[in-house]
């Protein structure tokens, strides 16, 4: 009997102060990045789905970006021009 399945990780990469598009609010944002990887016997083995997107801390609205976009936004977190960085992503299981 072989047991595989998907286990999804979701970090948390920068906050950022952005205008928001859904209620029009200069808010603080927070970037994350959503992988997920296949598992035989419950030990995740490689990735085959990762995901960018950010989510307003004022109305909770989540907007998906590319991977360039991301990039983008987490330099422009780092070099203090709209948020904060972290050293290490924050870990979370997330459930679909």
């Amino acid at each position: 009997m072989i047991i595989f399945g998907t286990k999804g990780y979701l970090y948390q990469l920068a906050i950022l102060t952005l205008v928001c598009g859904q209620c029009g609010n200069p808010a603080a944002h927070t970037l994350k990045k959503r992988v997920t990887k296949f598992t035989l016997f419950f030990v995740p083995l490689f990735p085959f789905s990762t995901k960018y997107l950010t989510q307003c801390t004022f109305c909770g609205a989540e907007q998906q970006v590319t991977g360039e976009q991301a990039e983008q936004l987490q330099a422009q977190a780092a070099s203090g021009q709209g948020g904060q960085t972290y050293g290490q992503p924050h870990q979370q299981p997330y459930q679909r």
